[in-house]
C-alpha cells in the first residue's frame, strides 16, 4: 500500500502526467489494465487562470476516473494563486507541482526544471502552494540542472520541510532531457533524506526495470510515463513481475489492434471525429512499434481525418 497524504492506494504504480497524452480517454484505458492513481496532463498556471475552453477540456473527468491528480506548472505567484482558486473547485485527490519539465520554452520562463537553480524561489513557491491548496501537495523534480549541479537531495529536503506529502523524482538532469542513463544512486540518496514517499521515474519500460528501480533506490512508488505509450498493459505486466518474478506474455497483435480501435473510438467520443482522429494519430506509431512492414501505414495515419480512414489503417496493421 502507498499512502500520499490522506490518500491510501492499493498499488504503487502511477500514471505520470504527460502533456498531450494523459487525457481522459487515455487515463481510462490505462486504468483498465491496472493503473490506480493517474494524473491529468501537465497544465500551466496561466492557462488555468484564463479558464480557456481547452483547459476545461483537459480537466474533464468522470466517476470512474479516480483517484486523480492534477499537476501545475508555473513560477509567477499571482497566476499560481489564481490557478489554485480555480482548481480548488474541482474534485481532485492530489495536487502536484512541477519543477522537473526540461522543455526549453518552460525553463526559459524560470518554470519547471528552471526552479532547480533557485532553491529559495522553489521553497517560497512550494510554501505558497501548500498554504493555498485544499489537497495533499506533492512536487516533481529532476536530480539537478546538469551533471555539475546535481542537487535533488537538497531540493527534496526543502520540499519535505515545506510540508509536501510525497516527492516525485525523475532520475535524469534537465540537460539530459530523456536521453542518457538514469542515475539510480542519486535517487537512493534522495530516499535517505526523506521520511515521506519517494516516487521514482525514468526508464520504467518493463517489470525488470521496475523491480530494479525499487530495489536500488528504495522508492515507495513508480511513476510510469513513456513506458505506457503504446503499452497500457505495462501496469499489469509490472504487477505480475513484482509478484511472481516472471515476465508476462506480451499482448498479441490482435489484442493490440482491438485496444487501438477502442482507444480511437474513445478519443472520437470525447473530442469529436475530426479532432479525435488527429489526436489519436501519434498513438498509432507507439502501438505499432515492433510491427513489421507498417512504415507506409504510419505515413497514412499521419494524414487520416475520419474514423473510417484510421480504422482501416489500424486493421491494415494486422
Amino acid at each position: 500500500m502507498l499512502k500520499i497524504g490522506s490518500l491510501k492506494l492499493k498499488s504503487n504504480l502511477i500514471l505520470a502526467p504527460m502533456a498531450g497524452i494523459t487525457d481522459l480517454p487515455y487515463r481510462l484505458l490505462c486504468r483498465r489494465f491496472g493503473c490506480e492513481l493517474a494524473f491529468v496532463e501537465m497544465i500551466n498556471c496561466r492557462s488555468v487562470s484564463y479558464k480557456s475552453r481547452k483547459t476545461k477540456s483537459m480537466l474533464s473527468t468522470v466517476k470512474g476516473d479516480r483517484p486523480l491528480g492534477v499537476q501545475i506548472l508555473g513560477c509567477e505567484e499571482q497566476y499560481i494563486l489564481k490557478s489554485l482558486e480555480v482548481l480548488n473547485s474541482y474534485d481532485f485527490d492530489i495536487l502536484d507541482f512541477n519543477a522537473a519539465c526540461p522543455a526549453k520554452k518552460v525553463v526559459r520562463r524560470g518554470e519547471g526544471a528552471g526552479l532547480l537553480r533557485d532553491s529559495k524561489k522553489f521553497e517560497k513557491i512550494i510554501k505558497l502552494v501548500i498554504k493555498n491548496a485544499h489537497l495533499p501537495v506533492t512536487v516533481k523534480i529532476r536530480i539537478g540542472w546538469d551533471k555539475d549541479s546535481v542537487n535533488a537531495p537538497k531540493i527534496a529536503a526543502i520540499a519535505q520541510d515545506c510540508g509536501v506529502s510525497a516527492v516525485f523524482v525523475h532520475g535524469r538532469t534537465k540537460e539530459q532531457g530523456y536521453s542518457g542513463l538514469v542515475n539510480y544512486d542519486v535517487l537512493a540518496k534522495v530516499r535517505k533524506v526523506l521520511h515521506l514517499p519517494l516516487i521514482a521515474s525514468g526508464d520504467i519500460f518493463s517489470g525488470e526495470l521496475a523491480a530494479k528501480m525499487i530495489k536500488v533506490t528504495g522508492c515507495a512508488g513508480l511513476a510510469i510515463a513513456r513506458g505506457s505509450l503504446g503499452n497500457p498493459w505495462i501496469f499489469a505486466q509490472i504487477k505480475e513481475y513484482l509478484k511472481n518474478g516472471k515476465t508476462p506474455t506480451c499482448p498479441s497483435k490482435e489484442e493490440i489492434i482491438k485496444v487501438m480501435l477502442e482507444h480511437l473510438d474513445a478519443s472520437i467520443a470525447f473530442y469529436g471525429e475530426r479532432n479525435g482522429v488527429v489526436i489519436f494519430r501519434k498513438f498509432f506509431s507507439w502501438y505499432t512499434k515492433g510491427f513489421r512492414r507498417v512504415r507506409h501505414l504510419r505515413e497514412k495515419s499521419s494524414r487520416a481525418k475520419t474514423r473510417q480512414e484510421m480504422a482501416g489503417i489500424i486493421n491494415g496493421a494486422s
